[in-house]
């Protein structure tokens, strides 16, 4: 359905800074776009806005920089979503560098507009977009009739359409890149492997095309280019969280320890607003005793989220085995109030008192241990040292 004209359009305007709301908001009225004007602060509140229904938004204006939600996590929701994919969204940055173009063009961003910036620029990328979206060109028609087709369950018809696009242009990387998903979804991995590498011939810069072949290399076994094709991703663009925990794990795996553990703090500096990612990183990194990271995660997500009460043990557990035995017994002990008959938990006290050579201590809760888990090996251990 084409979309009215920009005096009858409805603008969500979201950024952290009131007044760079107030100016892009003057600046429409000023040339007389909208019919009304919407704002969030953050692109958590623009979701939440998009979600509740209450209010019809026919274009999106979005910094890129924002706390709770970034412009591109936005971005990311809008395209995913039927009912808003098509909206047109333009993404305004303080700085194009090759990371915010990375993320924001993986999520099909449709134009830029970077601060600071003037009523003429906004009023000439709004128009642009607004043509763009009313009389879309072939290219885009196909991709389109491809997407429709798909989810319909016609693969092969999908298929069909973009080679059509790709036949029209095969100067930009998007069609190939469709190529590669679609036979990836008939289980066609040297097929997709191959228009996946297309694409990056086509853009260095794909980062869902390297995302992709990590992918495929590694249901093929072939963890080395598995974790090269994951690693260039990162390079180009570091704030992709599951490409980065999946590279982790595989890094991981591969006992590269170091390695995996600059992902893992690349992967928590970018998560402040995702606390479940962050308990994510926080676990893994104690399942292969990377503990610096693990108490980094496990403080901030205390710090902003006290209910999760149930993290003091995992806190206390790092910090045990990291050696910072005072303030893991502290928090050890204060997590008994609420985990009194975790096994783990009593465990961890135990082990911690015994290295300390407070051996009475160590004694009272390795029979803990033994009277919940009477053949648990390591606390008859503790106790025969203890007598």
């Amino acid at each position: 359905m084409p979309l009215p004209s920009p005096d009858k359009l409805n603008f969500l305007i979201v950024d952290d800074m009131d007044n760079m709301r107030r100016s892009i908001r003057a600046m429409l009225k000023l040339i007389n776009f909208g019919k009304e004007h919407f704002e969030a602060s953050n692109g958590k509140d623009a979701w939440n806005l998009l979600q509740s229904g209450e209010s019809k938004v026919h274009f999106i204006i979005s910094d890129w920089n924002m706390p709770k939600m970034n412009g591109t996590e936005l971005l990311n929701n809008v395209r995913a979503s039927r009912k808003y994919r098509d909206t047109p969204f333009l993404m305004v940055t303080a700085e194009a560098n090759k990371e915010v173009v990375a993320d924001a063009a993986e999520n099909e961003v449709d134009a830029y507009l970077t601060k600071p910036f003037v009523t003429a620029s906004l009023e000439q990328k709004i128009n642009s977009l607004l043509e763009h979206a009313n009389n879309p060109d072939p290219l885009t028609m196909y991709l389109i009739t491809s997407r429709d087709l798909e989810e319909k369950g016609d693969i092969d018809g999908a298929i069909a359409e973009t080679v059509k696009a790709v036949n029209l242009n095969k100067r930009t990387s998007r069609p190939m890149r469709e190529m590669g998903r679609l036979h990836l979804k008939k289980e066609e991995l040297k097929k997709a492997l191959g228009f996946f590498e297309q694409a990056i011939e086509i853009n260095r810069l794909d980062v869902t095309s390297y995302h992709y072949i990590g992918q495929i290399f590694y249901r093929m076994g072939k963890v080395d280019k598995a974790i090269e094709a994951f690693s260039r991703a990162m390079d180009i663009n570091p704030r992709h969280s599951d490409r980065a925990l999946k590279f982790a794990n595989l890094l991981l795996k591969k006992k590269k320890l170091k390695e995996a553990e600059k992902i893992l703090a690349t992967v928590l500096r970018f998560c402040d607003n995702n606390l479940d990612l962050k308990e994510d990183v926080g676990e893994l990194c104690n399942d292969y005793g990377l503990y610096a990271i693990s108490i980094k995660a496990f403080r901030e997500l205390l710090r902003d989220d006290p209910e999760r009460i149930y993290l003091n043990k995992k806190l206390g557990i790092a910090l045990s085995r990291s050696g910072q035995t005072k303030e893991a017994l502290a928090i050890l002990e204060k997590a008994l109030d609420k985990f009194g008959d975790d096994v783990e938990l009593l465990l961890e006290l135990s082990k911690a008192y015994f290295s300390i050579n407070m051996l009475v201590r160590a004694d009272k809760w390795a029979t803990q241990v033994i009277r919940l888990d009477p053949d648990n090996l390591e606390a008859k251990e503790i106790l025969e040292k203890c007598l």
